[in-house]
């Protein structure tokens, strides 16, 4: 990552048509969601409130996106049966519906045959291509992400997300 590349929040910003975000990871320990997660495991219970100071930021973004015409969809591929953050992870899908993204889960063993990229990305408008990094325990790792605009790595990482989002299972149908 250099200085002057763009970061998730501009990239959003500049999207037009698309923002595409493919999740591969089982576990994720991103320190900004370690309180929720652990009050999660104690209680069973999720913030779901999308006013929420936890929420807040994320669906205000996510709706101002969607509604300047940008589809944002999310396509995650999880190992079965899946991990205790998987399934804290579902049961706060409803807010990112809520704020106007589209969500599908593909099981694992269903994507044995696709080319994926090595990351977790998200793909704007077919131009741009943020790869998140994360650490072996699942927190951002230094560089946090790197942005590519190789059309090669573009395609690739664009192809990959449309054939896991073709097999995925819409949010409402997709049970942990």
């Amino acid at each position: 990552m250099s200085l002057n590349e763009p970061g998730f929040e501009e990239l959003l910003a500049s999207a037009k048509h698309t923002a595409l975000h493919l999740e591969m990871r089982d576990v994720y320990g991103v320190g900004d969601e370690a309180e929720d997660f652990e009050t999660w495991k104690r209680t069973g219970r999720r913030d779901v409130d999308p006013a929420s100071a936890y929420w807040s930021p994320w669906a205000t973004l996510m709706r101002s996106t969607v509604a300047r015409g940008v589809a944002v969809r999310r396509a995650r591929i999880v190992s079965e049966p899946v991990t205790e953050y998987i399934r804290y992870e579902h049961a706060g899908t409803v807010v990112n519906l809520h704020a106007g993204e589209q969500v599908r889960w593909l099981p694992r063993r269903q994507a044995s045959d696709l080319a994926l990229p090595g990351n977790d990305c998200w793909v704007f408008d077919d131009q741009a291509v943020l790869f998140n990094h994360f650490s072996g325990s699942g927190n951002w790792s230094e560089p946090g992400w790197e942005v590519r605009t190789e059309q090669a790595v573009v395609q690739l990482a664009g192809s990959a997300f449309e054939a896991v989002w073709e097999r995925g299972i819409p949010h409402e149908k997709y049970t942990v």
